[in-house]
Protein backbone atom coordinates (compact mmCIF):
# COMPACT_ATOMS: atom_id res chain seq x y z
CA UNK A 1 0.00 0.00 0.00
CA UNK A 2 2.87 2.38 0.77
CA UNK A 3 4.45 1.60 -2.59
CA UNK A 4 1.09 2.25 -4.27
CA UNK A 5 0.82 5.60 -2.47
CA UNK A 6 4.33 6.57 -3.65
CA UNK A 7 3.55 5.69 -7.27
CA UNK A 8 0.16 7.46 -7.15
CA UNK A 9 1.77 10.63 -5.85
CA UNK A 10 4.61 10.57 -8.38
CA UNK A 11 2.32 9.84 -11.34
CA UNK A 12 -0.49 12.09 -10.05
CA UNK A 13 -2.99 9.22 -10.14
CA UNK A 14 -5.91 8.39 -7.83
CA UNK A 15 -5.28 5.83 -5.08
CA UNK A 16 -7.90 3.30 -3.94
CA UNK A 17 -6.96 1.23 -0.87
CA UNK A 18 -8.57 -2.03 0.26
CA UNK A 19 -7.88 -2.49 3.99
CA UNK A 20 -8.29 -5.97 5.47
CA UNK A 21 -6.32 -5.46 8.68
CA UNK A 22 -4.78 -2.60 10.67
CA UNK A 23 -1.13 -3.57 10.84
CA UNK A 24 0.10 -0.95 13.34
CA UNK A 25 -2.81 -1.71 15.68
CA UNK A 26 -2.35 -5.49 15.47
CA UNK A 27 1.43 -5.24 15.81
CA UNK A 28 1.13 -3.87 19.36
CA UNK A 29 -0.68 -7.03 20.46
CA UNK A 30 1.24 -9.65 18.48
CA UNK A 31 4.93 -8.62 18.48
CA UNK A 32 7.19 -8.59 21.55
CA UNK A 33 6.96 -5.21 23.33
CA UNK A 34 10.49 -4.04 22.56
CA UNK A 35 10.13 -4.76 18.83
CA UNK A 36 6.73 -3.08 18.75
CA UNK A 37 8.08 0.06 20.46
CA UNK A 38 11.00 0.32 18.06
CA UNK A 39 8.95 -0.32 14.93
CA UNK A 40 5.80 1.65 15.75
CA UNK A 41 7.09 5.22 15.01
CA UNK A 42 8.36 4.18 11.58
CA UNK A 43 5.32 2.13 10.67
CA UNK A 44 2.94 4.81 11.98
CA UNK A 45 4.60 7.27 9.61
CA UNK A 46 4.23 4.78 6.75
CA UNK A 47 0.55 4.33 7.64
CA UNK A 48 -0.12 8.10 7.77
CA UNK A 49 1.62 8.72 4.45
CA UNK A 50 -0.26 5.86 2.78
CA UNK A 51 -3.77 6.53 4.02
CA UNK A 52 -3.55 10.31 3.73
CA UNK A 53 -2.69 9.79 0.07
CA UNK A 54 -5.78 7.69 -0.65
CA UNK A 55 -8.79 9.03 -2.56
CA UNK A 56 -11.01 6.24 -1.27
CA UNK A 57 -10.50 3.55 1.37
CA UNK A 58 -12.44 0.30 1.53
CA UNK A 59 -12.71 -1.18 5.02
CA UNK A 60 -13.50 -4.87 4.97
CA UNK A 61 -14.85 -4.55 8.54
CA UNK A 62 -16.99 -1.74 9.93
CA UNK A 63 -15.13 -2.40 13.15
CA UNK A 64 -12.20 -0.48 11.61
CA UNK A 65 -14.23 2.70 11.11
CA UNK A 66 -13.60 4.34 14.49
CA UNK A 67 -9.82 3.88 14.12
CA UNK A 68 -9.84 5.45 10.65
CA UNK A 69 -12.31 8.25 11.38
CA UNK A 70 -10.10 9.47 14.21
CA UNK A 71 -7.06 9.64 11.92
CA UNK A 72 -8.19 9.99 8.29
CA UNK A 73 -11.66 11.52 8.50
CA UNK A 74 -11.35 13.48 5.24
CA UNK A 75 -11.12 10.33 3.10
CA UNK A 76 -14.35 8.70 1.79
CA UNK A 77 -14.84 5.16 3.15
CA UNK A 78 -16.47 2.15 1.56
CA UNK A 79 -17.52 -1.15 3.19
CA UNK A 80 -17.17 -4.03 0.74
CA UNK A 81 -16.76 -7.05 3.01
CA UNK A 82 -15.23 -10.45 2.41
CA UNK A 83 -17.61 -12.90 0.79
CA UNK A 84 -18.36 -16.48 -0.17
CA UNK A 85 -16.40 -17.99 -3.07
CA UNK A 86 -18.25 -19.90 -5.78
CA UNK A 87 -16.88 -23.29 -4.68
CA UNK A 88 -18.62 -22.88 -1.33
CA UNK A 89 -21.75 -21.40 -2.87
CA UNK A 90 -22.01 -24.50 -5.06
CA UNK A 91 -21.42 -26.78 -2.07
CA UNK A 92 -23.96 -25.03 0.16
CA UNK A 93 -26.79 -27.34 1.26
CA UNK A 94 -30.24 -26.79 -0.21
CA UNK A 95 -32.30 -28.58 2.45
CA UNK A 96 -32.47 -29.00 6.19
CA UNK A 97 -31.00 -32.22 7.51
CA UNK A 98 -31.42 -33.61 10.98
CA UNK A 99 -28.35 -34.64 12.93
CA UNK A 100 -27.84 -38.38 13.15
CA UNK A 101 -26.97 -39.10 16.78
CA UNK A 102 -23.58 -40.63 17.31
CA UNK A 103 -21.24 -41.29 20.17
CA UNK A 104 -18.94 -38.36 19.38
CA UNK A 105 -19.54 -34.84 18.02
CA UNK A 106 -17.02 -33.87 15.34
CA UNK A 107 -15.74 -30.30 15.75
CA UNK A 108 -13.75 -28.88 12.83
CA UNK A 109 -11.40 -25.90 12.69
CA UNK A 110 -9.82 -24.85 9.40
CA UNK A 111 -7.35 -22.00 8.97
CA UNK A 112 -4.27 -20.38 10.35
CA UNK A 113 -2.87 -21.63 13.67
CA UNK A 114 -1.18 -18.48 14.92
CA UNK A 115 -1.11 -16.06 17.82
CA UNK A 116 -4.07 -14.24 16.32
CA UNK A 117 -6.28 -17.34 16.54
CA UNK A 118 -5.09 -18.36 20.03
CA UNK A 119 -6.15 -22.00 19.55
CA UNK A 120 -3.44 -23.10 21.99
CA UNK A 121 -5.32 -21.17 24.70
CA UNK A 122 -8.65 -22.95 24.27
CA UNK A 123 -8.61 -26.18 22.27
CA UNK A 124 -6.54 -28.35 24.65
CA UNK A 125 -8.61 -27.37 27.69
CA UNK A 126 -11.91 -27.72 25.85
CA UNK A 127 -10.88 -31.14 24.54
CA UNK A 128 -9.87 -32.18 28.05
CA UNK A 129 -13.11 -31.05 29.70
CA UNK A 130 -15.48 -32.29 27.01
CA UNK A 131 -13.43 -35.47 26.65
CA UNK A 132 -15.51 -38.28 25.13
CA UNK A 133 -18.22 -35.89 23.89
CA UNK A 134 -16.16 -34.31 21.11
CA UNK A 135 -13.44 -35.00 18.59
CA UNK A 136 -11.52 -31.95 17.32
CA UNK A 137 -10.03 -31.88 13.82
CA UNK A 138 -7.66 -28.92 13.39
CA UNK A 139 -6.62 -28.38 9.76
CA UNK A 140 -3.98 -25.75 9.02
CA UNK A 141 -0.56 -24.42 9.87
CA UNK A 142 0.99 -21.39 11.52
CA UNK A 143 3.34 -20.01 14.13
CA UNK A 144 1.58 -21.56 17.14
CA UNK A 145 1.03 -25.04 15.68
CA UNK A 146 3.98 -26.44 17.62
CA UNK A 147 2.74 -24.86 20.85
CA UNK A 148 -0.71 -26.37 20.28
CA UNK A 149 0.79 -29.77 19.47
CA UNK A 150 2.93 -29.71 22.63
CA UNK A 151 -0.10 -28.85 24.78
CA UNK A 152 -2.11 -31.69 23.27
CA UNK A 153 0.70 -34.17 23.90
CA UNK A 154 1.35 -32.85 27.41
CA UNK A 155 -2.28 -33.44 28.38
CA UNK A 156 -2.32 -36.83 26.65
CA UNK A 157 -5.37 -35.91 24.60
CA UNK A 158 -6.67 -38.53 22.19
CA UNK A 159 -9.61 -36.49 20.90
CA UNK A 160 -7.65 -33.84 18.97
CA UNK A 161 -6.20 -34.34 15.47
CA UNK A 162 -3.74 -31.88 13.96
CA UNK A 163 -3.75 -32.09 10.16
CA UNK A 164 -1.91 -30.18 7.41
CA UNK A 165 -3.71 -27.76 5.04
CA UNK A 166 -5.83 -29.38 2.31
CA UNK A 167 -7.04 -28.30 -1.13
CA UNK A 168 -10.53 -26.89 -1.57
CA UNK A 169 -12.09 -30.11 -2.87
CA UNK A 170 -10.94 -32.01 0.22
CA UNK A 171 -11.86 -29.05 2.42
CA UNK A 172 -15.48 -29.14 1.31
CA UNK A 173 -15.61 -32.84 2.16
CA UNK A 174 -14.23 -32.04 5.62
CA UNK A 175 -16.99 -29.46 6.09
CA UNK A 176 -19.61 -32.00 5.08
CA UNK A 177 -18.32 -34.57 7.60
CA UNK A 178 -18.19 -32.08 10.50
CA UNK A 179 -20.98 -31.61 13.04
CA UNK A 180 -19.77 -28.20 14.31
CA UNK A 181 -17.46 -25.59 12.76
CA UNK A 182 -15.15 -23.91 15.28
CA UNK A 183 -13.67 -20.42 15.12
CA UNK A 184 -11.62 -18.43 17.61
CA UNK A 185 -9.75 -15.13 17.82
CA UNK A 186 -7.34 -14.33 20.62
CA UNK A 187 -8.48 -11.94 23.36
CA UNK A 188 -6.48 -8.94 22.10
CA UNK A 189 -8.11 -5.51 21.65
CA UNK A 190 -7.01 -5.30 18.00
CA UNK A 191 -9.15 -8.35 17.14
CA UNK A 192 -12.31 -6.66 18.38
CA UNK A 193 -12.25 -4.64 15.14
CA UNK A 194 -11.76 -7.42 12.58
CA UNK A 195 -14.20 -9.55 10.60
CA UNK A 196 -12.63 -12.97 9.83
CA UNK A 197 -13.05 -14.10 6.22
CA UNK A 198 -13.51 -17.66 7.49
CA UNK A 199 -16.93 -16.70 8.88
CA UNK A 200 -18.36 -16.43 5.36
CA UNK A 201 -16.99 -19.78 4.24
CA UNK A 202 -18.23 -21.51 7.40
CA UNK A 203 -21.68 -19.93 7.25
CA UNK A 204 -22.22 -21.06 3.64
CA UNK A 205 -21.95 -24.71 4.66
CA UNK A 206 -25.07 -24.62 6.83
CA UNK A 207 -23.43 -26.27 9.82
CA UNK A 208 -23.79 -24.92 13.39
CA UNK A 209 -20.89 -22.68 14.40
CA UNK A 210 -19.10 -22.35 17.74
CA UNK A 211 -17.11 -19.13 17.83
CA UNK A 212 -14.92 -17.29 20.32
CA UNK A 213 -15.34 -13.69 19.16
CA UNK A 214 -15.60 -10.20 20.62
CA UNK A 215 -16.33 -6.70 19.36
CA UNK A 216 -17.55 -6.14 15.81
CA UNK A 217 -17.24 -9.75 14.61
CA UNK A 218 -19.44 -10.89 17.52
CA UNK A 219 -22.04 -8.25 16.63
CA UNK A 220 -21.91 -9.24 12.96
CA UNK A 221 -22.45 -12.93 13.70
CA UNK A 222 -25.35 -12.30 16.04
CA UNK A 223 -27.10 -10.05 13.52
CA UNK A 224 -26.33 -11.93 10.29
CA UNK A 225 -25.67 -15.65 10.99
CA UNK A 226 -28.16 -17.97 12.64
CA UNK A 227 -27.20 -21.15 14.48
CA UNK A 228 -23.92 -19.70 15.74
CA UNK A 229 -23.10 -19.79 19.44
CA UNK A 230 -20.62 -17.02 20.37
CA UNK A 231 -18.49 -17.22 23.51
CA UNK A 232 -16.03 -14.83 25.12
CA UNK A 233 -12.57 -15.48 23.60
CA UNK A 234 -10.28 -17.62 25.79
CA UNK A 235 -13.11 -18.16 28.31
CA UNK A 236 -13.41 -21.93 28.75
CA UNK A 237 -16.48 -21.87 31.01
CA UNK A 238 -18.42 -19.67 28.57
CA UNK A 239 -17.28 -21.81 25.63
CA UNK A 240 -18.64 -24.97 27.26
CA UNK A 241 -21.89 -23.21 28.17
CA UNK A 242 -22.37 -22.17 24.53
CA UNK A 243 -21.37 -25.66 23.30
CA UNK A 244 -24.23 -27.12 25.32
CA UNK A 245 -26.63 -24.70 23.59
CA UNK A 246 -25.71 -25.73 20.03
CA UNK A 247 -28.46 -27.26 17.90
CA UNK A 248 -26.92 -29.91 15.68
CA UNK A 249 -27.99 -30.54 12.10
CA UNK A 250 -27.73 -28.78 8.73
CA UNK A 251 -29.73 -25.60 8.16
CA UNK A 252 -29.15 -23.70 4.90
CA UNK A 253 -28.39 -19.99 5.27
CA UNK A 254 -29.87 -19.06 1.91
CA UNK A 255 -30.38 -15.33 2.56
CA UNK A 256 -26.90 -14.91 4.02
CA UNK A 257 -25.34 -16.70 1.04
CA UNK A 258 -27.22 -14.49 -1.40
CA UNK A 259 -26.25 -11.31 0.45
CA UNK A 260 -22.54 -12.13 0.75
CA UNK A 261 -21.75 -13.81 -2.56
CA UNK A 262 -18.18 -12.72 -3.27
CA UNK A 263 -18.58 -12.25 -7.03
CA UNK A 264 -21.38 -9.72 -6.42
CA UNK A 265 -19.47 -7.86 -3.71
CA UNK A 266 -16.35 -7.66 -5.88
CA UNK A 267 -18.40 -6.51 -8.87
CA UNK A 268 -19.74 -3.62 -6.80
CA UNK A 269 -16.26 -2.79 -5.58
CA UNK A 270 -14.91 -2.86 -9.15
CA UNK A 271 -17.64 -0.40 -10.17
CA UNK A 272 -16.61 1.88 -7.32
CA UNK A 273 -12.96 1.82 -8.48
CA UNK A 274 -14.00 2.57 -12.07
CA UNK A 275 -16.18 5.45 -10.86
CA UNK A 276 -13.18 6.95 -9.05
CA UNK A 277 -11.05 6.65 -12.19
CA UNK A 278 -13.76 8.27 -14.33
CA UNK A 279 -14.24 11.11 -11.85
CA UNK A 280 -10.50 11.70 -11.85
CA UNK A 281 -10.42 11.85 -15.66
Amino acid sequence: AFLGARIAKKKKLPLYLDVRDIFVDTMENILPTIISRLAKPILSYVERYTFNGANRINLVSKGFLKYFECRYSSTPFRFFTNGIDEEFMNAAPAHHMEHEPGSVINVLYVGNIGEGQGLHKVVPELAKRLNAKVHFRIIGDGGQRKHLKNSIEHLGLMNVELLPPVNRTDLIEEYRKADILFLHLNDYPAFEKVLPSKLFEYAAMGKPMWAGLAGYSSQFVQSEINECEVFVPCNIADAIKKFDAINLGVKPRTEFNKKFRRVDIMSSMASDIIELAEDYD
